[in-house]
């Protein structure tokens, strides 16, 4: 019988930048539901990064889940874990 391939963690990005309210409430977010989905994640800080800055100038936060853009400004814990097991 064959081994089931090892499932990867899906891949998290927020897009955010300092001083930005809804950017935290998105990261509190994301630690809180790192308990209940498998799913690895990353922030880049749309300042730091000249390439980055203006595809987001002032669409942050921005959330990608494996590439694909998920979520604008807000993002809702249900969906978000909806979209992790699709």
């Amino acid at each position: 019988m064959a081994e089931s391939p090892q499932t990867q963690p899906r891949e998290v990005v927020l897009y955010s930048r300092k001083g930005c309210h809804l950017c935290e409430i998105v990261k509190e977010s994301l630690v809180k539901l790192q308990k209940r989905g498998d799913f690895t994640w990353r922030e880049i800080d749309v300042d730091s990064d000249a390439e980055v800055r203006p595809l987001y100038t002032d669409e942050v936060p921005v959330v990608f889940v494996d590439g694909q853009k998920a979520f604008k400004y807000r993002m809702d814990e249900r969906e978000f874990l909806r979209k992790l097991s699709a």
